[in-house]
């Protein structure tokens, strides 16, 4: 059972997608809170990430933002959370997201999703973030790219072995069972990134 007290939350901040997954946000952020567990995202104040939030503080939770100070300047920020941590980069921003968390859950977004996920996937795989990753597949919305990793082994850019880094949920129980019992992912395993 692996020992979690902070898990980040990678998710849209579109304010009008499908409520199938708002419900389901929703749901996660809740099941965390009542687990008095710490959420960090990038402090949005609009789509999932506000969401999740919102049902992580109105559950027991606390939630840490880190946001670029350009989008503060913005207006973008969320000051409903329990601590804000400004940054000055987007690299920064992933960075601080990735130390302090314990693991990390992957929601439906867009671009900015989906390069967080690639990357703390990435990170992974040579070594630099060891802790459980959950893709939660809501309404199959990573279909598509759980296909592309399949045919990224096949055509060998990818070890069989690198679909262990994820698991992937289709419920936000199972995604949050899955950050306590996903395997730990062995430091020594970067020496294989090379294929």
């Amino acid at each position: 059972m692996n020992s979690i007290h902070s898990v980040s939350v990678y998710c849209a901040s579109s304010s009008v997608i499908d409520e199938v997954y708002v419900k389901e946000t929703e749901k996660l952020g809740r099941l965390l809170g009542e687990k008095k567990l710490q959420v960090v995202n990038g402090a949005g104040s609009i789509g999932l990430m506000r969401v999740v939030s919102d049902a992580v503080l109105s559950s027991g939770g606390t939630v840490v933002g880190v946001i670029p100070r350009f989008m503060v300047e913005n207006g973008w920020g969320y000051d409903a959370l329990t601590r804000t941590e400004v940054v000055e980069t987007m690299h920064e921003r992933k960075q601080r997201i990735a130390d302090i968390s314990d693991a990390a859950i992957a929601l439906p977004g867009g671009c900015g999703t989906f390069e967080e996920l690639l990357e703390i996937i990435t990170w992974k795989q040579l070594g630099l973030y060891l802790k459980p990753i959950v893709i939660l597949n809501i309404n199959h919305y990573y279909d598509p790219l759980l296909e592309m990793f399949s045919r990224a082994i096949e055509q060998h850019f990818m070890r069989p072995r690198h679909e262990e880094m994820w698991q992937v949920a289709t419920t936000a129980e199972e995604a949050v069972e899955m950050i306590f019992t996903q395997p730990t992912w062995p430091k020594d395993y970067a020496k294989f990134a090379k294929l």
